[in-house]
């Protein structure tokens, strides 16, 4: 009687648990559902549109956002985009995957001071150090540069290594040693067994390097001032109320290689946070 009692109790549980993730998921669905449908609004201006969704369907949006290039030109915003944050990517998960490595592998006097820095380091937001960063930027005459950009996402990537030494502690010690049995020096160590035992980690990080440079808005409007040299983020604030379609068209092209790339890698994603994570 009491089992009965308590498998009814269980799936009540259950029941009301998926009742309350359902609505959490339809609550986070209507407005990317919105901003979808308006994408397609045959209207160009946000007050035409009469209630939540459009009246009228039309891909004239997303035709106007690649051949409709006098004042905004996307198809070159997109280009920026794709330049920063692929170049971001590269460089930064080099400095994160060497970071994490040196501070898991290896001991040296003041490692913990290190460790312990950056992590307090990191609870403050990024922005607090903007003007800061702005000057910086001046003095080096690196303003209206894309190179500036990715210098200072590559250069900011290590502080957030903490998931991917997670990762290297989880690898057993007795391969290394028995490589330095074999004569391995440490490059060739890292190189021959750590990376290839490394690829969830590898891809988490490749890839959150991408999408934060991908969709990033502050850095890019305090540091680009030419119009030719604007990322997507920066041109579409730039869109008056009558090109709210191409907002919203431009929005959810935007959005479209992220979805793909964690729909894609999502094996490598949940193996590298979940592992990392075990120690980090």
């Amino acid at each position: 009687m009491k089992k009965k009692k308590f498998l009814n109790g269980n799936r009540v549980d259950s029941i009301v648990t998926h009742i309350v993730l359902i609505a959490v998921c339809l609550v986070f669905l209507f407005p990317v559902l919105w901003l979808v449908l308006s994408s397609f609004s045959k209207s160009g201006s946000i007050y035409d549109i009469e209630g939540f969704f459009p009246d009228t369907l039309s891909f004239g949006s997303y035709k106007n956002l690649f051949t409709d290039t006098t004042m905004y030109d996307y198809p070159n915003w997109l280009m920026n985009t794709l330049f920063v944050a692929v170049f971001s990517s590269l460089i930064g998960t080099v400095l994160v995957i060497l970071t994490a490595y040196t501070i898991s592998r290896f001991e040296f006097k003041s490692r913990k001071l290190l460790m312990k820095s950056t992590l307090v380091l990191s609870m403050f937001p990024s922005f607090m150090g903007m003007t800061a960063v702005y000057l910086i930027m001046v003095n080096f005459g690196l303003i209206n540069q894309l190179w500036s950009l990715i210098l200072i996402y590559a250069a900011g990537a290590p502080m957030g290594y903490l998931v991917q030494k997670g990762y290297f502690d989880t690898i057993s010690n007795t391969i290394y040693e028995a490589a330095r049995v074999d004569g391995a020096t440490n490059f060739r160590i890292f190189t021959r067994i750590t990376l290839p035992l490394s690829k969830p980690i590898i891809v988490y990080t490749a890839l959150t390097q991408f999408a934060w440079p991908w969709s990033d808005f502050i850095l890019p409007n305090m540091l680009l001032k030419n119009k030719d040299l604007w990322t997507v983020a920066v041109g579409l604030t730039h869109l008056d109320e009558t090109q709210f379609t191409r907002f919203a068209a431009g929005s959810v092209f935007i959005a479209v290689p992220i979805v793909i790339l964690y729909f894609a890698l999502s094996k490598f994603l949940v193996a590298g946070v979940s592992e990392g994570a075990v120690k980090g």
